[in-house]
């Protein structure tokens, strides 16, 4: 039992907080790391282990326990569970999901550390899914925040944060010339879409098998196809997507230039646009693909957006466009932004935003488009303030710093295993899933496979989620 545990509950275990006689047996015979796991039904034949105040949440046996065989649950924890079951689908609330064995609640956050409602303490290493780079509840920002909840909370208006903001964005990313707000990653790129088409007067966009662009419909094609068609014909990746949409999407193989440039030359004259990650979650670009899909979308007058949610104000405090010298039409920014709080954009140049400015209402060419939440003054007073953080000097040197001993523990744990590139890092996130250079298709399962977590650090694994298609993990200056 870890020493912190010792302490909790008085430097031994009480006798509430053994574990069931079931569990017992299966604990005697196969000791921790024995490799040999359970039955499936083995915890759902001991419903007492996974009920009330004394239920054992984290099993020796499972990749993500901790070195302990078994930590308790608390009655507090234990309620919220069940409740969240009761009202969330599946007991989520959406884009990450765990077993019931490995599900907690936080409580709370601060620096690089979630705190659960059992009063276990993670690494984090997921951060809100990227927002929180500094780390949860920096303190110029909850300093930033506190300042502007006493001016209000929304407007519907302009106001002084999101102006600021929105000129901070422009300075700093090579493509902005101007900026619309959204709420979240997947209406930026939806969006982006959308002026794309009124901009060219077509339909059809290309995106790339892998590429994760939001959960919208034109978005949910090919990011991990259980059954790849032929390129370019897209795979729906969800349930309820009208069937019409695959008609709209074509599909390329990122990091192969010739088939991509193949592709476009075969249908430019019904594309509206090229939407793609400049690091593709689990592929790093090889050299000259990216400004090999910038010449060939310039050569045919297609707009390229650059999907810049994950490695915006990330890789480089331009964006990836600045990290790897490429400069697309339009991107999709969000999540440092936003500085925690819900807040995402589309920025680009003059003559193609444009279409969202109310004077084009009587061309027939103005793109609708509003959200309620739209520039809210909190969030950009929130992300001002992490933007101003990651000004200082050295600010990008100590996040690279700091990822690199888990990127250089991950490839020497996935050579080790025969998995040579594992652990690949763009910028200041570390993609611990398999990378092959060789391969421009992706096989199906590479999009849903856990990396091991446990190799990077032994605190790790309990504060990994599976989440969207891909694992991402993120380091914060506070690590």
């Amino acid at each position: 039992m870890k020493s912190h545990l010792k302490k909790r509950h008085g430097g031994k275990i009480s006798e509430s907080t053994k574990p069931s006689s079931t569990m017992v047996t299966w604990f005697e015979t196969n000791k921790s790391g024995s490799g040999v796991k359970p039955p499936a039904c083995a915890w759902r034949d001991a419903p007492e282990a996974l009920a009330g105040p004394d239920a054992l949440l984290y099993k020796g046996f499972h990749p993500m326990a901790p070195e302990s065989r078994m930590t308790p649950r608390s009655p507090e924890e234990t309620e919220l569970l069940r409740t969240a079951l009761r009202r969330f689908p599946g007991g989520v609330i959406g884009g990450y999901y765990a077993p019931e064995d490995l599900q907690f609640v936080i409580k709370e956050a601060r620096g690089a550390h979630l705190y659960d409602h059992s009063g276990r303490e993670y690494l984090d290493y997921l951060l809100g899914s990227g927002p929180m780079v500094l780390g949860h509840a920096h303190p110029a920002v909850i300093k930033a925040v506190e300042g502007q909840l006493g001016r209000g909370t929304t407007y519907f208006q302009l106001s002084e944060p999101a102006v600021a903001l929105a000129e901070e964005i422009c300075r700093a990313m090579p493509c902005a010339e101007q900026v619309r707000y959204t709420s979240t990653g997947s209406e930026a790129t939806f969006f982006a879409l959308r002026v794309a088409r009124a901009f060219r007067k077509r339909d059809k966009i290309l995106k790339f098998e892998g590429g994760f662009h939001g959960t919208h419909d034109y978005s949910l094609m090919s990011v991990g196809p259980k059954a790849p068609k032929a390129f370019p014909a897209p795979t729906p990746d969800s349930a309820g997507i009208p069937h019409a949409v695959s008609d709209e999407v074509l599909i390329a193989p990122f990091n192969d230039l010739a088939e991509t440039e193949a592709i476009i030359a075969a249908h430019h004259e019904s594309l509206a646009a090229v939407i793609m990650e400049p690091f593709q979650r689990l592929i790093v670009p090889d050299r000259g693909f990216l400004a090999g899909v910038r010449e060939i979308t310039r050569r045919y007058g297609l707009p390229l957006i650059f999907d810049e949610i994950v490695t915006g104000f990330r890789f480089a405090y331009g964006g990836a466009q600045e990290y790897y010298g490429v400069v697309p039409d339009l991107a999709a920014v969000g999540k440092i932004i936003g500085g925690g709080f819900p807040l995402a954009a589309v920025v680009g140049r003059e003559e193609i935003m444009r279409h969202l400015a109310p004077a084009m209402e009587a061309t027939g060419e103005f793109v609708q488009q509003a959200g309620t939440l739209n520039g809210n003054p909190v969030a950009a007073a929130a992300g001002l303030a992490t933007l101003a953080e990651l000004r200082k000097p050295g600010a990008y040197e100590r996040l690279f710093a700091t990822g690199k001993p888990g990127e250089d523990g991950a490839r020497r744990g996935g050579e080790t295993r025969g998995f040579p590139g594992a652990g690949r890092r763009g910028g200041t996130g570390l993609r611990d899933l398999l990378h092959r250079p060789s391969h421009h298709r992706l096989p199906g399962h590479a999009h849903r496979r856990p990396g091991p977590a446990r190799r990077l650090h032994p605190r790790a694994a309990r504060a990994r989620y599976r989440q969207g298609g891909s694992e991402d993990l993120c380091l914060p200056r506070s690590h």
